[in-house]
């Protein structure tokens, strides 16, 4: 996998499907582009007194509208292809439910399980600062927003640091969303994106014709259902589709996993999550020490709410699901997407499936 981009599975896509419009080649070209990438690295001093040097990445993937929006990942593993994929994601997704941004994405490249809340801050301060220096960030040209390893937590930080370099901007606060209720946050962002995908396996189940197609019955009612990722959108997508009748028989943590087809009681998982860092000590289940195995288990319903690339070419063909729910970004690959197809799975695609996210980020940017 050395040699796979990310980036260029999502252009292919675009290719694909800029063959059934009248486009000139050299406009596909310009909307698979990346129009800026910023690339840069900081010191920081830790609790210790050491340094560490920081690597971090802004990419702004289309001006067509401005500003451009889009998430800041905080990961061991981000790199500079992933942080442009998901940009050029995030400029079609925009587009999907027309919400006038373009599309961008921000990562910084550590674990956060390494720093202390101090060190965190520092982090993200600096981060903000550079993006300022370079005209990468404000409410009229690029607003990022929370996505895998940061939450409201870092974008209070994000928007302190820059009402504290632009204090007479009346629009300050628009500079960044998924900020907490209490610093001009708005109700519901933080649940959005797991609502949405919601919604949208709700109205995919709904069509008779389609359900009768993959032999499952119409509604949420008794479908059984597995979620890799018990983050802010695995945990909100399971626990609205259980309140709406469905069973959450799994649920895939990147340490581990627990299965119970009886169901699973999604609030306990989160506050065992929450008091010990793992599932796998839930006695309602049996516990998956490789969770991956769980993308192949039987269910209805299958939502890869984690990372990107998790089915792949490997694991498709033993994907058991009817239905594939994206709720994370690309976590089909393009071969794996054929594959499936021709099982015959249905797959929701995320640029639908979690533009929940983006659409209240857009009213919380209004409101600001």
């Amino acid at each position: 996998m050395s040699d796979y981009s990310f980036f260029n599975d999502v252009c292919s896509y675009v290719d694909k499907a800029g063959k059934f419009t009248e486009h000139p080649i050299g406009l596909i070209e310009q909307i698979k582009a990346c129009n800026s990438v910023y690339k840069f690295n900081y010191p920081i001093r830790l609790a210790d007194g050491g340094y560490h040097v920081i690597t971090a990445w802004r990419v702004q993937h289309s001006h067509h509208r401005l500003p451009v929006k889009g998430g800041i990942r905080y990961s061991s593993n981000v790199n500079e292809d992933e942080v442009m994929a998901l940009a050029a994601l995030m400029t079609f997704k925009c587009a999907l439910v027309d919400v006038p941004f373009g599309g961008a994405k921000g990562g910084v490249c550590i674990d956060t399980g390494d720093y202390k809340v101090q060190e965190l801050e520092s982090i993200t301060r600096r981060y903000t600062t550079e993006l300022i220096k370079k005209n990468f960030i404000g409410p009229a040209l690029d607003v990022p927003a929370p996505d895998y390893g940061t939450g409201a937590r870092e974008m209070a930080w994000i928007s302190d640091t820059y009402t504290t370099f632009f204090p007479e901007q009346i629009n300050a606060y628009g500079a960044v969303t998924g900020k907490p209720v209490s610093l001009h946050g708005i109700r519901g962002r933080t649940e959005a994106t797991g609502r949405g995908v919601f919604y949208g396996i709700k109205e995919a189940v709904s069509i008779a014709e389609d359900m009768k197609a993959l032999g499952l019955q119409p509604g949420l009612e008794g479908k059984k259902i597995i979620v890799q990722g018990l983050g802010n959108v695995g945990y909100h997508s399971a626990k609205y589709l259980q309140e709406g009748g469905a069973i959450i028989t799994g649920v895939a943590e990147y340490n581990g996993g627990i299965y119970n087809e009886d169901g699973l009681d999604i609030e306990e998982l989160l506050q065992l999550k929450k008091s010990s860092g793992a599932i796998t000590g839930y006695n309602k289940g049996k516990a998956v020490e490789n969770s991956l195995e769980m993308l192949e288990y039987e269910c209805d319903i299958l939502v890869p709410a984690a990372l990107e690339n998790q089915i792949t070419s490997e694991n498709a063909p033993n994907v058991k699901a009817k239905i594939v729910a994206e709720a994370a970004n690309g976590p089909v690959t393009k071969d794996a997407e054929a594959i499936l197809l021709k099982k015959d799975v249905m797959i929701l695609p995320d640029l639908y499936l979690n533009a929940g996210g983006v659409t209240v980020s857009y009213f919380e940017w209004l409101k600001n």
